[in-house]
């Protein structure tokens, strides 16, 4: 510490012994009271990770749990699409009431608020970020036993977002089972690491796909390294998700409450136990 030191830390740049690490954790609304936070993340795009998210929000809410999801996805939302929710969110000058799902589980996504489900959010990174935030401040959750955050993929503005303003328990990869796909995650959970969020399991997403004649299991992608990935990081849990058709088409239909498979039980039994 120098001797001229003027104790406000706010406007020097200095590294020294007496500064304190940035607390940016945001509260939630007065009206929530959130036992579990699962931030569920993907290093690149188009790998299944709403899909993840909603499965397991689905699972947990199986189970007798009160679940939420949080749609950070702010550019590309589509869970509302996912659960066949057509109807928008409303609130007051103090609070926004999230919409609830045919089971009840209770959702908050920027398409919600939107006239029409297509009109594109052309929106600038802070901007983004701040309604990420106001998702989580301003939104009456109630009580809630497991929120689902439905990240955008990548390293970017709303992951450091999500990271620095809320209080995670934890994060879940999703991935898919191509070669680059190593390097992609390898990012994520480094990024992980670097923001002291735990890292719960990774989901591997396109996996195999199985003949529905001969039920034969084929690797469209290749041999998957996934396994060595989670060992290598010392993830606890893995979890395979096969190539099929009726997944998508349940998704596209709105129908993902009625979706079926042992797939994600493996990740739901860790979080149980957390």
């Amino acid at each position: 510490m120098s001797e001229n030191c003027s104790h406000n830390c706010g406007s020097c740049s200095s590294d020294c012994s007496s500064r304190k690490p940035a607390d940016f954790l945001v509260p939630p609304n007065e009206h929530s009271e959130i036992k579990k936070v699962i931030a569920v993340v993907s290093g690149k795009g188009g790998v299944g990770k709403s899909m993840v998210t909603s499965s397991m929000a689905v699972l947990m809410n199986r189970l007798g749990k009160k679940t939420a999801i949080l749609d950070a996805d702010i550019t590309g939302p589509s869970i509302p699409k996912a659960f066949g929710m057509t109807q928008k969110a409303y609130g007051s000058k103090t609070e926004i009431i999230p919409c609830e799902t045919k089971t009840g589980i209770k959702v908050m996504s920027v398409n919600l608020l939107l006239d029409n489900e297509t009109d594109p959010v052309v929106w600038r990174g802070p901007i983004i970020a701040e309604t990420v935030k106001q998702f989580w401040r301003d939104v009456a959750w109630g009580d809630v036993d497991y929120m689902f955050i439905d990240m955008p993929p990548g390293t970017g503005d709303v992951p450091l977002t999500v990271f620095q303003s809320i209080a995670i328990d934890g994060i879940i990869i999703v991935t898919s089972p191509q070669e680059l796909v190593g390097m992609i995650v390898d990012k994520a959970v480094k990024m992980a690491e670097m923001m002291n969020v735990p890292i719960l399991g990774i989901v591997e997403n396109l996996s195999y796909f199985v003949c529905p004649q001969c039920s034969e299991v084929h690797k469209i992608f290749g041999d998957s390294n996934i396994d060595a990935i989670a060992k290598k990081h010392n993830i606890p849990t893995v979890c395979k998700l096969p190539i099929d058709p009726n997944i998508a088409a349940r998704c596209d239909r709105g129908e993902t409450e009625a979706l079926e498979g042992e797939w994600l039980l493996p990740m739901v039994s860790f979080l149980e136990k957390k």
